[in-house]
């Protein structure tokens, strides 16, 4: 656990449990262990104009501009921007702002000692690069399954799923092949998963594309019941569109002429929410919490604006068709999951509508877009909630859900 002095670093007299903390992947993290005959339907790299990028499922990938990650922008460093950019600056020059790939990136010993000096008892751990490559691979089902097979095995290699009882990375899994994820969450279990990442999508299965909630994926629910591990619903590529309001493209780009990127508001900036909004829901309309009782599921890093429009759209559900529900659906979803706010959120909204005891802390670090540090801005925490809520919020919620709660 992290050092008392850690801690008191940032004012508090016990250790943040970050939900949302992030690596940057190795360059053969998808590669490594994938059997090379997958060729151009699997991960490969290619360079163009003297730059690197990834080519997924046959196809350049422009989701970061910079794939191998070193130089690396520095953590946080859109932070001001994104709070109304006070300065004026530009985005392209702070992310100009950039240093060769710290340790701390893609070592585990060394991201706990940087945890130690941020006052981190501990971390879950999610991909950067790995929330965004299934939709690229489908609908090849198999190029799915091969290429997150490989890739968990060189994320428990590298960092391991539960290492020193601090660092907790979550393995992907998809439904794309149920029998596939029972066995991936079978291996997930044995190797000391304590957390399972997805992204807020349909699986697109042989079939075409169904609900996550479709009963023909209960096999795998139930394994996730009786196990009690918690699934993180994790922002990512999730196939969103605008029906041609914007470009729909994935990518990390900034425009710097005003027309483009930050530089001018798209509904592409709602898509993160509308997924996990769309996702959450029909876990509930698939009455999925009914037949496993025992699953809780997170959101993480898909902000929490969209609660409540999906709150008024469950009590009209449940008031409408009362016959298809045992319990008014808002109950339901409040008791299976919880919600993690991008940190420009209102959290005091967020703990009003779905119960302090279902908020999470995440930071997004390292990433551009997060925290500079972790406890880098705690003000609206300390100042609306009381001590047992703050611990609840900061460390306790996703301690619970990071125990393995079988049923």
């Amino acid at each position: 656990m992290a050092a008392p002095q850690a801690a008191a670093s940032v004012g508090l007299d016990y250790a943040i449990f970050d939900c949302d903390n992030h690596y940057y992947e190795a360059l053969d993290a998808f590669t490594r262990h994938v059997d090379r005959a997958l060729g151009a339907r699997g991960v490969q790299w290619c360079e163009i104009d003297g730059r690197k990028y990834h080519v997924v499922g046959g196809r350049v990938s422009g989701a970061v501009r910079n794939a191998t990650f070193s130089p690396i922008s520095k953590p946080g460093c859109l932070y001001d921007f994104l709070r109304g950019n006070p300065r004026g600056e530009s985005p392209l020059a702070l992310l100009r702002d950039s240093e060769p790939i710290p340790a701390h990136y893609r070592h585990p010993e060394a991201r706990l000692r940087v945890m130690d000096a941020q006052g981190l008892e501990a971390v879950w751990l999610f991909p950067t690069l790995g929330v965004l490559y299934e939709q690229l691979l489908q609908p090849d089902v198999a190029a799915v399954t091969k290429v997150f097979t490989g890739f968990n095995r060189w994320l428990d290699e590298d960092w391991g799923l539960a290492h020193a009882g601090r660092i907790f990375a979550a393995p992907y899994f998809s439904l794309c092949d149920v029998d596939w994820a029972c066995s991936e969450l079978e291996w997930a279990l044995a190797r000391g998963a304590r957390v399972l990442c997805t992204r807020p999508s349909a699986a697109w299965t042989k079939d075409g594309p169904r609900s996550p909630g479709d009963p023909v994926f209960d096999p795998f629910w139930a394994r996730v019941h009786e196990a009690g591990i918690t699934v993180v619903i994790h922002a990512g590529d999730s196939g969103y569109n605008t029906n041609g309001y914007a470009d729909d493209r994935f990518s990390a780009a900034f425009g710097g002429d005003g027309e483009s990127g930050y530089g001018k508001p798209t509904l592409k900036s709602w898509s993160i929410e509308r997924a996990a909004l769309d996702f959450l829901a029909t876990l509930v309309f698939d009455r999925l919490f009914e037949r496993f009782p025992n699953l809780r599921v997170a959101s993480v890093e898909n902000g929490s604006e969209f609660l409540p429009y999906l709150f008024r759209k469950l009590e009209s559900s449940g008031r409408n068709l009362k016959h298809w529900y045992r319990e008014p659906p808002a109950e339901t979803f409040r008791r299976h999951v919880w919600i993690n706010p991008f940190w420009e959120d209102d959290v005091v909204e967020v703990a009003a509508q779905m119960g302090p005891d279902r908020v999470l802390f995440g930071s997004d670090w390292p990433h551009i877009e997060g925290l500079p540090e972790p406890a880098h801005d705690l003000a609206a925490i300390r100042a609306h909630f009381g001590p047992d809520d703050q611990r609840r919020i900061l460390r306790d919620n996703v301690r619970a859900l990071n125990a393995l709660a079988p049923a």
